[in-house]
């Protein structure tokens, strides 16, 4: 059960948030709302500066959408720059927030947000409990480990949303508690519209079936062994296209080739700029079904988009991707290669799987709740 509502009780999140824009930023959003609806005075904290220009690889950190309305949120952090951390730090120290999370998803965020932690924690009121997105990146730095283990002792406790990242929490963190509860469902986007409205929207034909990649693409997204999977498709018996929606993160020419070289140019249609909050429900509403060939993951933020839209997912068999998706229920676990995926997507077609598999997602996406997740917050931090 949820904790009983306290106004007295002062939470602190800290981690990305407007004016960023992303899944980070959209999740620490949701959360500050989801404990204002349970009666606590919340402050989300965020970043002026995350990263600097040339470690970003996208074209901005910054979203279109407007500020969000009734949330707190100080623009203060500095990733770079110590002195910043520090008189952060001592900000918070003084105003003793009872309950401090921190989002913890990169290495390189190790120093700025493990030097806050400790030096709020140094007032021997608050509590810090990370939410752990990744312990061990996708893609390794020099300074990772040091890092990791610098942040990793700034705290009280720990909730993982994998439990592959809880496997790699438990190797490095001794008695203190590492707690598991999944990535909540995403519920601020815009609701579905018709199939039609979408289409219209978007210029495209609704009397087509669309596949649905969403979200920046990297290399451990495994975008390329899709659309080796998407050739060896009967795309025209299908009526079928392939919607890549998303921000490429990384030079995009490789896979413009590729789709060049298998002969894909009708029937892969890329949207390449970042889809801001606004404009989720469209890609949603016109997909039968998404798409997730990563080469590596933990949790996926995409998959939880998926579940608030009712859509089934098609997904590869690494991290914690298999929880999330039941095989044959919520939709299909396979192998990171081409031609599992392509069964997997004429399976769904031929055997008309989408009525089944939707109702099956509909029902199921009702244990990733918010509220679960803030119980398990306030346990990690309580133990």
């Amino acid at each position: 059960m949820p904790k009983k509502p306290d106004t007295d009780k002062k939470v602190l999140i800290i981690g990305p948030a407007w004016p960023l824009r992303g899944g980070l930023s959209t999740y620490d959003q949701i959360l500050a709302n989801e404990f204002k609806a349970q009666g606590y005075n919340v402050t989300v904290l965020t970043f002026k500066l995350q990263y600097p220009g040339f470690l970003f690889p996208g074209k901005t950190q910054y979203s279109s959408d407007p500020a969000p309305e009734n949330l707190d949120i100080d623009v203060r952090m500095n990733s770079i720059n110590p002195f910043n951390w520090i008189s952060t730090g001592l900000k918070y120290k003084k105003l003793r927030p009872d309950l401090v999370i921190v989002r913890y998803w990169l290495p390189f965020m190790g120093p700025c947000l493990g030097t806050i932690a400790r030096l709020i924690k140094a007032n021997k009121k608050s509590r810090i409990v990370a939410i752990t997105d990744n312990i061990i990146p996708h893609e390794k730095r020099i300074g990772d480990r040091p890092f990791t283990h610098y942040f990793l002792k700034s705290c009280h406790g720990f909730v993982a949303m994998s439990h592959s990242v809880l496997d790699d929490l438990n190797k490095l963190v001794k008695n203190k508690p590492t707690l598991y509860n999944p990535h909540p469902i995403y519920n601020s986007f815009h609701l579905a519209v018709s199939k039609k409205e979408a289409c219209e929207t978007l210029n495209l034909n609704p009397n087509l079936n669309y596949l649905l990649f969403f979200g920046f693409i990297r290399a451990y997204k495994g975008l390329d062994l899709l659309l080796e999977a998407f050739a060896k498709t009967d795309r025209e018996r299908l009526n079928l296209k392939l919607i890549v929606a998303g921000e490429f993160y990384e030079d995009e020419k490789p896979y413009i080739d590729l789709v060049d070289q298998l002969n894909l140019k009708e029937d892969v249609l890329f949207y390449k700029e970042f889809i801001p909050d606004s404009e989720v429900h469209l890609y949603f509403s016109i997909a039968d079904i998404t798409v997730q060939p990563y080469k590596d993951a933990t949790q996926s933020g995409v998959t939880q988009v998926a579940y608030f839209y009712d859509k089934p997912m098609i997904v590869t068999n690494v991290g914690g991707l298999p929880e999330l998706v039941p095989h044959e229920k919520a939709g299909f676990v396979v192998k990171k290669e081409p031609e599992e995926i392509a069964k997997a997507i004429h399976r769904f077609y031929d055997e008309d799987k989408a009525e089944q598999m939707g109702a099956f997602v509909k029902a199921e996406k009702e244990k990733y709740s918010w509220e679960k997740m803030i119980d398990r917050l306030w346990k990690a931090a309580e133990k």
